[in-house]
């Protein structure tokens, strides 16, 4: 592989890890060469408002700019857009690009984060199907809108669900199909989907759990969605939220461990030296997971993953061991979410769903280790100190309403 160019940084993905490391490198004082490698057009932008504000109208493209266009160039930092890495050469210190260039390093970060997961039933290929991921994605749905009287939603995880709520204020038909027997099972417990299924069911969501996709029908443009039990749904539209998968073809075929993302220790390193991995597609052992390994898929944890990478680089290592946490908004409803439930053998509910302010706390062997708070900043805050010190706090107390969390007895 022949060196055209050289960097003391490459950084390859655009989005908000390789951005905000790009940002964190300057600000702790890097004065080498950085290049950022992005496959789109588009300067480094925020992906989370593309299924919600953006798709709304209520935020224009320039608010979802990460800096303003002109900052790059400013910092000396590099944008190398439009352009795809095929391959990794950990002993070369370059990488390949689609058209052919090579890119030297010296070192390298790997921010690619994932792609849409794709349906694998026959039709899927088919125009009117789409996935919510690019700013070329959610312009593609709002150029076809127009046309469109009805939508059928595959997924009903955080992009399903708020997608769902975005196509109902736009006045459109929802059907929204889930294959597991509830909507957000991955994430959360039944108390929150019961909550969220019948939300959106009264704003006029037709939710259907527990049902599977076998085609997409349509000559050449989507015409209805054929389900498991061999009913018909008619539809303009399908948009399809089933999870990514992360990119990191490149860098497991170099060498580097990993399956469900490429293997990283607590300073973010891959096994490869001078090749690090951040954001969505870096697998790390997590303490808020019980030391297993996990991907994150958050913005919280792209921005901590670089912010580590960023000091390690400049001389001031500090393991990466930020507390994971999320947030969704679906019509006027704010889920805030500290922690990880999984693996949870207790689910306490605090206040009444039916007042649309509560939260659920989840225990495992007595601890404290995640919170889901909907419409109830206070809980939210007051529940991550808890959770950070795995604090061991009886059930009953943590229901009552009564009493702050940050007052409650630990045992």
């Amino acid at each position: 592989m022949q060196t055209l160019e050289q960097y003391d940084v490459v950084i390859v993905g655009a989005g908000q890890g390789g951005a905000y490391a790009a940002i964190q490198l300057r600000q702790h004082g890097f004065e080498g060469s950085i290049a950022l490698i992005g496959r789109e057009a588009e300067p480094p932008y925020e992906r989370p408002p593309l299924s919600k504000e953006y798709m709304l109208g209520d935020k224009a493209w320039e608010r979802l700019l990460i800096r303003p266009a002109d900052f790059w160039a400013s910092k000396n930092i590099e944008l190398l857009l439009n352009a795809e890495v095929v391959s990794v050469d950990p002993a070369g210190r370059a990488v390949q690009l689609q058209d052919g260039r090579a890119i030297g390093f010296g070192e390298l970060i790997w921010a690619t984060g994932g792609d849409p997961r794709p349906l694998s039933c026959p039709g899927s290929e088919l125009a009117g199907v789409h996935a919510v991921r690019t700013r070329a994605d959610a312009d593609a749905i709002l150029a076809e809108l127009g046309d469109v009287s009805r939508v059928a939603i595959v997924g009903g995880g955080y992009i399903g669900l708020e997608a769902a709520a975005v196509l109902r204020k736009l006045g459109k038909e929802v059907i929204l199909l889930e294959v597991l027997p509830r909507v957000l099972a991955r994430v959360a417990g039944p108390q929150l989907s019961e909550f969220f299924e019948k939300e959106h069911r009264i704003h006029g969501v037709d939710l259907r759990t527990g049902i599977g996709v076998v085609a997409i029908e349509g000559e050449g443009q989507v015409s209805g969605v054929r389900l498991t039990d061999e009913t018909l749904v008619e539809c303009q539209m399908v948009i399809v939220g089933i999870g990514i998968i992360a990119a990191v073809g490149p860098m497991l075929a170099a060498g580097a461990p990993g399956g469900n993302g490429v293997d990283v220790d607590q300073y973010c390193r891959t096994i490869m030296p001078h090749i690090w991995a951040i954001g969505d597609c870096a697998a790390h052992s997590s303490k808020f997971a019980d030391g297993q390994v996990i991907r994150l898929e958050s913005v919280q944890n792209a921005n901590d993953m670089a912010s580590c990478v960023a000091k390690a680089i400049t001389g001031d290592p500090v393991a990466y061991g930020a507390t994971p946490w999320f947030w969704s908004n679906q019509y006027d409803l704010k889920l805030q979410t500290v922690g990880l439930s999984a693996g949870h053998d207790t689910t306490v509910l605090r206040g009444d769903p039916a007042t649309r302010s509560f939260s659920v706390l989840y225990l495992r062997g007595g601890k404290l280790i995640a919170c889901d708070a909907v419409n109830m900043v206070k809980d939210y805050v007051q529940a991550r100190k808890l959770v950070e010190e795995g604090a061991v706090i009886a059930a009953e107390d943590l229901a009552d309403t009564s009493r702050p969390l940050k007052e409650l007895d630990r045992l």
